[in-house]
This record gives structure tokens, C-alpha cells and sequence, in this order.
């Protein structure tokens, strides 16, 4: 077993940028399709009891999708202190014409005096992903945004995620911003450093800089779909790790932007399953996220005030692939996913502790196992102190992961999610993450 751990304590990082501090999520209309009003304001009431100040709505070309963004914005009334932002989706949206930027200043205008409506530094925030190539029939890129806040009618704090180099973001003037969206993941075999971060910090120069924080990828579609196959490193606890290099360096963030609520398509949503599903269910039905949600509450806070709350309640989190990361899938046409070595066959543990105690992880069989291949392997243990603790033990085939959380004698929480296996000899590829949680 190997452990880490860190314990609760104010920090000592001041503000930095200029105003409030926020924590969103990243929302795909895309996947809204079936949503009445209703349901977003059940996504709402969710996202705000756990820590999180709004959500960035990432839209498409579909014609039903301005509907949608209508009835978001409605449903966020009842919530006045829940922020909504557009992120236009610009592999989707056309940015060609000028005719293109007049319409995307109007979905922006739609919204630029509603309450719920996130404004910074005085602007409308409008967000984007992608749209480096986007000219709106002017000779530049600048100079095709440029024409597009020009006809949204107030101020605009544009903070857009481009994939550009960050050394080049002094030819973009129109930008107050930007979004980082791949430094959620580590892009190689190794856990995720600040390294991404500092990158774009030096080019923005003082400009804002939105952070991201996500706890997961992997997109299985077929060339004759989306051709999208490859995972990105997901492991050591990398959303609480993430979450604790934002808090350590909050005072050079003025945002974080959670990947994703509900992109079930890349596996990193911390939402409920629901909504239309773009073809992803074979990967995604049977592997909740809501631990993840549930753990966002305690980091969100830290970020945002700049101390870490206290724990009142024990609380484990554990999360693991479905199946060895060589293991070869028998019907899959789609193939094994690119960057596949690039993660380790362990599960992983987090426990929120109120006082010192001992975590014995282990690798017992579940009634969903296989044969199993070899007798019970010995728990390992360790001990917790108050505060985070982080641990991860090796999976072995055809068998669970059980995590115990003692205080002597005493049985404080036993997590071992019946439903699990670590299977040998998988029919697809799945290399989502199976998550759970108990709390005393």
C-alpha cells in the first residue's frame, strides 16, 4: 500500500485577482436534449449543495439547443445565487461569417441582463471551447471576436479556451482570459503537475486565468462515429490532488471550471447520469460519479475562502477501472484506446478523517467476481490522521476493493462496493472509473 496524506489547515494564500472567487462546471447542453426546465433546476439545487457557484454552458449548432439555455436561465431564478455563462462550443458553432458572429452576439444578448447572468471585472463572461480558427469573415482571428463582442451590447469579459500556444496570447488582445482545458490531465505516464498552469499564467501576463479541475478521461467512439479513442492518465486520487493545486496556488486563479458536470462522453462528469447520452451508455451505465460531486463541496470551500473546512463527518472515497489496463477485449471493434499503458492497475482511496484512526484496504471477492485465480491476498493497513489521507493499493483479477476505516476495535466505515470486480477478460474496453463512497 502506498499512502500519502494531508491534513486540514488554514492556508495562507491572499485573493490576487480582483473580486470573487468561483467554482463552476462545465454543462453540456449537447446533452440536454429530453431536459424540461425542471430538470435544470434539480442540476442547479445539486451543483449548489456541493460547493459549486454555477455553470458554464457549453452549446452546440443543434437547433433545439437555445431552448435549452432559455430554460437554464429560467430555472436559475429560483437559485439568485447561482451564475450562468455561455462557453460556445466552436468545434460545433460556425465562426466563419460575419453573419456567424452577429448570431452568436445575439445568443449572448439573449442573456446579458438576467440575474443569474456571471459578470467579472465588469463584463459579461462569455467562455468558449475552442475557436482559434474562428475568423468570422475578418483577416483575423482577433479581429473575427473582435466582431462579435463589438455586437454584444454591454461589456464583455471573454475568456475563451483556445488550443493555441500561451506564448502566442499577446497576438489576441481581444481576450481578458483564458481557459486551460487540457491542464485537467496529466498528458503523459506521470501524475499531473502546475507545470500546464505556469505555462499559460506566463503568457497571460496578468490577464485572468481559469483553471481547470477534473477527476477522469476516456472517449471510446469509432472512426465511423466521433473518432475519438484514448484515455488520459486518471489516477493517485487526481481529482483531490488537482483540487489541492488549485487551493495552493488560488492566489493566481480567479476561477475554477470543474470537467465536466455531464460530458458523459469522455467519462469526467461528477453529475447524475441523466439527460440523452451521445452514445456513450456502453462505457458509462454502472459507474456513478456522485462520490466525486459529493468530495467537490470540501475543496470548493477551500478554494473560494482560502482555508479548509473543518471535518465533521468521517468520509471515504474509493475509485478503480473495470479491468486490467492490458487486458485484451474480446468483441470490440473500436480497439484498445490509445495511451492505455499510461495509467496503473490500482484503486485508490481518499479518507476524509475527524480524528486518527487506521484504513485497512484490501482485495476480497465480491459476489460479481469470477473464479477467483489465487487465494484472498492479506489486507494491507495504514495509518490516517485527521484531515485528507490518500491511499492506493494494486487490484488483482477476478477480485473487489474493500476499504475499513478503524478506531481501535471499532468498525467506523467499511466500504466495499459489492458490484465491483477487477475483471480479466472484459467483452469492451472501459477504462471510465467506477466510484463510490461511505460516510459515517
Amino acid at each position: 500500500m502506498t499512502t500519502s496524506s494531508t491534513t486540514s489547515a488554514a492556508t495562507s494564500t491572499s485573493t490576487g485577482t480582483n473580486g470573487q472567487k468561483y467554482v463552476v462546471a462545465h454543462h453540456m447542453v449537447g446533452n440536454t436534449y429530453p431536459y424540461q426546465q425542471s430538470d435544470w433546476a434539480n442540476d442547479i439545487a445539486l451543483a449548489s449543495a456541493n460547493g459549486i457557484d454555477g455553470f458554464a454552458l457549453n452549446y452546440g449548432r443543434d437547433d433545439w439547443q437555445p431552448a435549452r439555455l432559455a430554460d437554464a436561465y429560467a430555472a436559475a431564478t429560483n437559485f439568485p445565487n447561482f451564475r450562468l455563462f455561455l462557453s460556445a462550443d466552436m468545434s460545433s458553432v460556425s465562426g466563419g461569417s460575419s453573419g456567424d458572429a452577429t448570431n452568436l452576439a445575439n445568443q449572448v444578448n439573449q442573456f446579458i441582463n438576467h440575474p443569474n447572468q456571471l459578470k467579472y471585472n465588469g463584463g459579461v463572461v462569455l467562455s468558449t471551447f475552442s475557436g482559434e480558427n474562428s475568423y468570422f469573415g475578418q483577416g483575423s482571428v482577433n479581429s473575427g471576436w473582435q466582431s462579435v463582442i463589438n455586437q454584444i451590447g454591454t461589456t464583455v469579459t471573454f475568456i475563451p479556451a483556445w488550443f493555441v500556444d500561451p506564448s502566442t496570447f499577446g497576438n489576441y488582445p481581444v481576450m481578458n482570459g483564458a481557459f486551460n482545458w487540457n491542464g485537467g490531465w496529466p498528458m503523459s505516464n506521470t501524475d499531473i503537475t502546475f507545470a500546464s498552469d505556469q505555462q499559460w499564467l506566463n503568457g497571460l501576463n496578468g490577464k485572468l486565468y481559469m483553471a481547470p479541475v477534473t477527476p477522469n478521461f476516456f472517449t471510446h467512439y469509432s472512426p465511423q462515429t466521433y473518432n475519438k479513442n484514448w484515455i488520459y492518465r486518471s489516477d493517485d486520487n487526481l481529482y483531490a490532488t488537482r483540487w489541492e493545486m488549485m487551493i495552493a496556488n488560488r492566489a493566481q486563479i480567479f476561477m475554477t471550471e470543474i470537467i465536466t458536470w455531464n460530458d458523459y462522453g469522455e467519462s469526467h462528469y461528477i453529475g447524475p447520469i441523466e439527460g440523452a447520452q451521445p452514445n456513450s451508455q456502453a462505457w458509462v451505465n454502472g459507474y456513478p460519479h456522485l462520490a466525486w460531486l459529493d468530495m467537490t463541496g470540501y475543496y470548493a470551500q477551500a478554494f473560494k475562502t482560502g482555508s479548509y473546512p473543518s471535518i465533521s463527518k468521517d468520509k471515504i472515497y474509493i475509485y478503480a477501472r473495470p479491468h486490467p489496463k492490458a487486458a485484451q477485449a474480446c468483441c470490440d471493434s473500436v480497439g484498445q484506446p490509445a495511451n492505455w499503458q499510461n495509467t496503473d492497475d490500482n484503486f485508490y482511496v481518499l479518507v476524509m478523517a475527524t480524528s486518527a484512526g487506521t484504513i485497512i484496504l484490501g482485495t476480497p471477492q465480491t459476489p460479481s467476481s469470477t473464479t477467483p485465480t489465487s487465494p484472498s491476498a492479506s489486507p494491507s493497513s495504514a495509518a490516517v490522521t485527521a484531515g485528507v489521507n490518500k491511499f492506493k493499493l494494486a487490484l488483482r483479477p477476478s477480485y473487489g476493493m474493500r476499504a475499513t476505516l478503524m478506531r481501535g476495535s471499532t468498525t467506523v466505515l467499511d466500504l466495499w462496493p459489492q458490484d465491483y470486480y477487477f475483471n480479466p477478460s472484459p467483452s469492451v474496453y472501459n477504462f471510465n472509473a467506477y466510484v463510490s463512497m461511505a460516510s459515517t
